[in-house]
């Protein structure tokens, strides 16, 4: 008796397909006239546009969510940006534990996959730890972002200080304050050091988290950098070098420019650029007006954009370690070594492939972006491509360009946002997948590369 064949959705089309039902489900709710401040409906696209952005944790804003939304929107708003942020799966997983409901094995490897970790053991802990971690940081962050803002806004501080806390841990960069997002805090210690740390400890990803507490926790103190797992090793320095160095070129570049750094004191230009190199990978809080920056800051801002946070977080972009792999990979290549190798430790030949597909893949979206905005948009070329690469890496930083966008300019950014969130991790799912073994191999030729 023959079997018809069942059909079942991989790893991929599930994270796919909730990143999908919940930019729907959010669209249709933020287009409700509860969701809007005036008590009329938004423009679906806008609406659609809007949770888009929220559930794949972007920041780029067609209307001002400070004044477009009801608290009734900004709270949809919030929860899709918490979701985006945390992961569709984490999220599900951790509303099973809070009903009591077992895991089963099913369970158990969707959650193995959707953050790649290597034992299926554990993962319930896991999750538990991600959740309460998540909470605790983002509770620390209202309570110092309500220094500044209830003395400022009243009672309504404390509710902008939980929803920019969420938003700059999920790396969204979406906030309720006013239209100038950030900038008129760009010069207040407390919201830049908090903001930069809610950034920093959201894109870091978990997994560099509980490594770094494991040794803490053993008490040895000699070397404690060398305990660490090669994983956190990279991502720690890459993510440590990436921030002093964009900060340092932002620094240089834009110091005696009047409309961003210049006219301001040394410490302030200081602080100014390195929250611009922080909110570059992918977190979208402008505390300097994006369009006021010069082109050499606009180019050191998207690479710094394109290669985002680290993997297993909230962040986007290429990820940290990707490049880091990718440099090693070159590094290699050019000195003639046959091995990959970083902090005295191999690379795999399946990491470095997964790197450079990735990185592809990313650029691939970008640059397709950039041709389709450009052919049904008339903007200057580097605002399209400031657009195009926000969107791509999910950061949120615009110049201005996000609220002039046509219905067709807006279609493609939406795609855009939800293609860059979701591709490069679906691609990382299939590599981590085993390969099949071909027994019939095709013939090898050599070929000249560059």
């Amino acid at each position: 008796m023959r079997h018809k064949p069942t059909f079942s959705l991989s790893t991929t089309h599930i994270i796919m397909l909730s990143f999908l039902c919940a930019i729907i489900i959010g669209s249709l709710l933020l287009s409700l006239p509860i969701s809007s401040a005036d008590g009329n409906s938004v423009p679906y696209i806008d609406a659609l546009f809007t949770a888009t952005t929220a559930t794949c944790v972007t920041g780029l804003v067609t209307v001002t969510t400070a004044s477009a939304w009801s608290v009734f929107g900004q709270i949809v708003i919030l929860v899709l940006i918490q979701i985006g942020g945390l992961g569709i799966i984490t999220v599900m997983s951790g509303l099973m534990i809070l009903i009591n409901r077992k895991m089963g094995i099913g369970d158990r490897l969707l959650i193995q996959d959707a953050f790649n970790l290597n034992t299926l053991s554990g993962l319930v802990v896991f999750i538990k730890k991600v959740l309460l971690g998540t909470f605790i940081i983002e509770g620390l962050g209202a309570i110092m972002y309500m220094l500044v803002f209830v003395p400022e806004f009243g009672i309504r501080g404390v509710w902008i200080s939980i929803f920019n806390s969420i938003s700059a841990f999920c790396n969204a960069g979406m906030d309720i304050i006013g239209e100038n997002s950030l900038a008129d805090y760009a010069t207040n210690p407390i919201i830049n050091a908090t903001t930069s740390m809610l950034i920093i400890l959201g894109g870091i990803g978990y997994i560099v988290w509980w490594d770094v507490i494991r040794v803490v926790g053993n008490g040895n103190r000699r070397r404690p950098f060398r305990q660490l797992t090669l994983h956190s090793k990279i991502a720690i320095t890459s993510s440590l070098a990436l921030i002093i160095i964009g900060g340092v070129a932002i620094f240089a570049i834009e110091y005696n420019n009047p409309l961003t750094l210049g006219g301001h004191g040394i410490f302030d230009k200081i602080q100014m650029a390195l929250f611009q190199s922080v909110t570059t990978r992918t977190a979208g809080f402008a505390a300097i007006p994006q369009q006021n920056l010069t082109d050499a800051a606009c180019v050191v801002s998207m690479l710094l954009m394109f290669i985002g946070g680290s993997p297993v977080g909230t962040a986007g972009g290429i990820k940290t370690v990707t490049l880091a792999v990718l440099i090693a990979s070159a590094v290699a290549t050019v000195k003639g070594k046959s091995e990959v190798t970083m902090f005295d430790r191999s690379i795999s030949k399946s990491a470095v492939e997964k790197a450079a597909a990735v990185c592809t893949m990313s650029f691939g979206i970008m640059f397709a972006s950039t041709v389709l905005l450009a052919a049904v948009h008339s903007a200057s070329l580097i605002d399209i491509l400031y657009e195009t690469v926000s969107a791509t890496a999910t950061v949120g930083l615009s110049r201005g360009l996000t609220s002039s966008l046509n219905s067709l300019g807006k279609a493609i950014i939406i795609f855009t946002m939800y293609l860059g969130r979701v591709g490069p991790i679906s691609l990382a799912l299939a590599f981590s997948r085993k390969a099949k073994n071909n027994i019939i191999k095709n013939p090898t030729e050599d070929i000249s590369i560059g």
